[in-house]
């Protein structure tokens, strides 16, 4: 499915339709300046239809035809503007109830302080409560799984129909209400309370209405206001003028030429376009917690991308035991196995295959005596600690020599030279040591995805610096960071050298984006500009990333910041359109106003109008009609291609500003030719 596209169900129409006019309110349109300004000119119009000469003047009551049509004119505009921005808050309003469907009314078995169960509605769950989840019970709200091992159906979430493990201790250990278990039983710690959920927080952030505007809105804004406040006194001073030279100018030209001048276009697209670009990272499964995020990830320039799952295929598998020193193949592959038998994760489990396939296999239940001792990003080793006292380990070599050699062991003369020759072919080597006599290395194959290169340098045209850090040696690092094409890279990197290497580009006055899932991660993901967490990563890393990714797809980061680019595009590509064909309004308003008082104004109908009053009504009614034309073009967005700055603004203006400009130009005059045809053109 195109994520991009732009379509409108027919509930999501009859809504925008009736939302439109609601928010004629004055106390809603007055958040808008622009609009705000063509609603009291509607309203003073209005009352001039009834009587022309409300105001004074001496007007024929032929007037009342000709300021009905402006009243109708402007309420149009009005309504467009307010159907766009209905729009767009519709499609999240849409998905806000789809997923307000997943909040049913869930119960839960809460643990009580005697250690018995009481059932609750999950409603009550508090931040600390203890709860109970068994086989195909729903989980009733985020927490962090303390006991237990199971497999958890989060399509509800994530649209992912394939199951997730989730189990107590490491980065997977997180679960979200509203999601499924499908088998075992686990015993969660509620991280979050009341409204507080992460689904809670979707509903919330996907509705339009409660979107906070980023700061480069807020700034467009304030210019817009500006440009509106200019043109409200140009507009004024017309009047004075007029009678000076013993003539009148009726109040419904002159509020049509105020209309004509401000920036009504991307006044009433601003928001539909904010809005629209939170609705595009929603569909791409990302959930933005504010729209300065999204805009933030358009200004990025420094990407910083883990390698395994990232830029690599991520399963490291085993492929070869090499021995060093005096030990065999078999002496190696033996205590490898041992060392990776009770580790779940895909390079330990390939370890034992790989063993199994060479004919050695031992019984885990043989060791259950045993202590195991977890990977940890501190001593980078993981293994077993055996009832005999002894202690078998594999881990990165780096890290397994300097223990080796702060326990008097020994390092075999031809380990390094080994372990070049695996990091030159892009492999990742695992030593394995038992006590302080090391065995030999495994042979870790890493393959970089498809088509990494290309998006690199897709990036770096965007200006991008990609940044890979991983916690392999450097000759590896090297290799990878070669074959995948990124800028740079970071060896044996730690939380603290990604957080270093965030504080260091920052400091440049650069913006920085970062991908992470665990509470390791959960500092360089709070201090970066853009950090996209991972929704299978730890409560600590979501609650750190101003964003969330919902299929936990690291690579992704490079596509929400083509989203924040096409947002930051749209904004300007539209709002050069918008001051653009104002330049044609010019040339029919104008010259339609004063041609009786300058006779030599007449020069400037290069459009050759048939009346004034066709002028004017021309150039408003096409005022109006491009706001509902442009709102396609708002919801799906200007389409982002990788190139320099001052292309991209070359390019805008050639496409945008000088269409901007030829297109009214056109619309005025067909709808002046049809105002002639039917007879209005002569009111």
């Amino acid at each position: 499915m195109d994520r991009s596209s732009f379509v409108i169900s027919r509930d999501i129409l009859k809504r925008a339709i009736w939302e439109s006019f609601v928010k004629m309110d004055p106390r809603i349109l007055v958040c808008n300046p622009v609009m705000f300004v063509v609603e009291v000119g509607f309203v003073v119009t209005l009352l001039l239809t009834f009587d022309p000469n409300l105001y004074g003047g001496d007007y024929p009551a032929s007037e009342r035809w000709y300021n009905l049509i402006v009243t109708v004119i402007l309420f149009l505009t009005i309504l467009f503007g307010n159907f766009a921005e209905a729009v767009a808050e519709g499609r999240g309003k849409a998905q806000a109830e789809s997923l307000r469907k997943t909040k049913t009314d869930l119960m839960a078995n809460r643990r009580l302080d005697n250690g018995l169960y009481e059932v609750v509605p999950a409603s009550t769950l508090h931040r600390g409560d203890i709860v109970r989840v068994v086989a195909n019970e729903m989980i009733p709200a985020d927490g962090d799984v303390l006991e237990g091992l199971g497999s958890v159906d989060e399509s509800a979430i994530t649209g992912e129909s394939a199951p997730v493990i989730r189990g107590a201790g490491g980065d997977f250990s997180s679960v979200t209400g509203g999601t499924k278990l499908l088998s075992d039983e686990l015993v969660i710690r509620i991280s979050v309370d009341p409204g507080e959920s992460f689904l809670d927080r979707m509903i919330s952030l996907v509705e339009g209405a409660s979107r906070q505007k980023t700061p480069n809105e807020l700034a467009l804004s304030v210019l817009l206001a500006g440009l509106t406040i200019i043109f409200l006194f140009v507009v004024v001073t017309l009047e004075p003028m007029a009678r000076y030279l013993h003539h009148t100018i009726d109040i419904a030209t002159l509020i049509a030429l105020l209309v004509c001048l401000i920036p009504t276009t991307i006044g009433a697209l601003l928001s539909a376009i904010g809005i629209a670009g939170m609705d595009r990272v929603i569909r791409f499964n990302v959930i933005a917690k504010s729209g300065k995020a999204v805009e933030a990830a358009g200004d990025v320039n420094t990407l910083i991308l883990d390698k395994t799952g990232t830029i690599t295929i991520g399963n490291r598998l085993a492929s070869e035991f090499l021995p060093v020193g005096k030990h065999t193949e078999k002496e190696v592959i033996e205590t490898a196995v041992i060392a990776s038998l009770f580790d779940e994760t895909p390079e330990g489990r390939s370890v034992v295959d790989l063993g199994r396939e060479l004919r050695v296999s031992f019984v885990r239940e043989r060791y259950t005596e045993a202590e195991n001792v977890e990977f940890s990003a501190d001593t980078r080793m993981s293994g077993l600690n055996l009832p005999d006292g002894s202690a078998v380990r594999k881990g990165a070599v780096d890290a397994i020599k300097r223990n080796v050699m702060e326990n008097g062991g020994t390092i075999p003369l031809d380990l390094d030279e080994m372990t070049e020759r695996i990091a030159k072919e892009g492999g990742t080597p695992l030593a394995v040591v038992k006590d302080t006599d090391i065995y030999g290395l495994i042979y870790l194959k890493d393959i970089v995805k498809s088509g990494m290169r290309e998006r690199f340098q897709e990036l770096r045209k965007m200006g991008i610096k990609t940044v890979m850090c991983t916690g392999d040696n450097p000759l590896t690092a090297a290799t990878i960071a070669k074959e995948a094409g990124v800028d740079d890279y970071i060896a044996e990197a730690k939380p603290e050298d990604k957080m270093r290497l965030i504080r260091e580009e920052q400091e440049r006055g650069k913006l920085v984006a970062m991908s992470g899932d665990g509470t390791n991660d959960a500092p360089a993901l709070a201090q970066a500009d853009v950090g996209l967490a991972m929704n299978t990563g730890t409560t600590a890393a979501k609650e750190a990333g101003n964003m969330i990714d919902l299929d936990s797809d690291p690579t992704k980061l490079i596509e929400v910041v083509s989203i924040g680019k096409q947002l930051l595009i749209t904004r300007g590509a539209i709002t050069t359109f918008s001051i653009a064909n104002d330049v044609a309004k010019y040339f029919a308003i104008i010259p339609a106003i004063f041609v009786t008082m300058i006779p030599a104004l007449r020069v400037l109908n290069v459009m050759h109008l048939t009346s004034s009053h066709s002028a004017i009504l021309s150039a408003l009614i096409f005022n109006a009609l491009i706001i509902p034309l442009l709102i396609p073009l708002a919801m799906r967005g200007v389409k982002y291609r990788p190139m320099s700055a001052t292309n991209m603004l070359v390019r805008n203006l050639l496409v945008y500003g000088v269409g901007g400009v030829i297109a009214p130009f056109i619309g005025i005059k067909v709808i002046d030719l049809l105002l002639t045809a039917l007879g209005i053109a002569r009111i």
